[in-house]
């Protein structure tokens, strides 16, 4: 089948995949762009499962304050290699989760870390099965995952702290 480069650059831009992962997938959805986004979207969780037993030992800390001061976020956000650290899609991914813990106040990352027989509802308390709050569609492990799959490298959360004037500290 023969695709035509507008729908393959169209669907990189909607997705942020490279070409011929683009281009594959809209061979396999026969040229359709929302079925196309769907074999990416399946693609790119399959390959940060992959992922996920690699060691994270790099990253970065990123600080966000919202406009007048008075809400804060840390976290820390953990990659295999300094390079992939230092790329724009990691510094972008970090500072998006740091957004996210200010303007979600998640109180844990996973639904691991939430006790037995508490009654937390777990898409509000925790950060990775929150809606992401550019993409409300979409979860937070789904970000990171998109991520995972455009630099190549597992990345993982591995501690946050929200601040918010006179309220007392919340976070991991």
């Amino acid at each position: 089948m023969k695709i035509q480069i507008d729908i393959v650059k169209e669907l990189r831009e909607q997705s942020g995949a490279g070409v011929i992962q683009c281009r594959n997938a809209l061979v396999e959805a026969e040229g359709d762009i929302e079925k196309a986004l769907q074999i990416l979207k399946q693609k790119s969780l399959f390959q940060a499962e992959k992922k996920a037993k690699r060691s994270t030992s790099q990253g970065l800390v990123e600080a966000y304050i919202h406009a007048g001061g008075r809400i804060g976020a840390m976290v820390e956000v953990n990659c295999e290699t300094d390079f992939v650290a230092r790329t724009d899609e990691f510094k972008e991914l970090a500072h998006h989760l740091a957004m996210q813990v200010a303007a979600m106040n998640p109180r844990f990352i996973s639904k691991e870390e939430v006790g037995e027989g508490t009654e937390i509802e777990p898409q509000t308390a925790c950060l990775l099965l929150q809606p992401d709050i550019k993409d409300p569609t979409r979860t937070v492990k789904e970000t990171i995952a998109e991520t995972i799959a455009k630099v190549g490298e597992n990345i993982r959360v591995s501690r946050f702290v929200r601040f918010e004037l006179g309220e007392p500290e919340s976070g991991k």
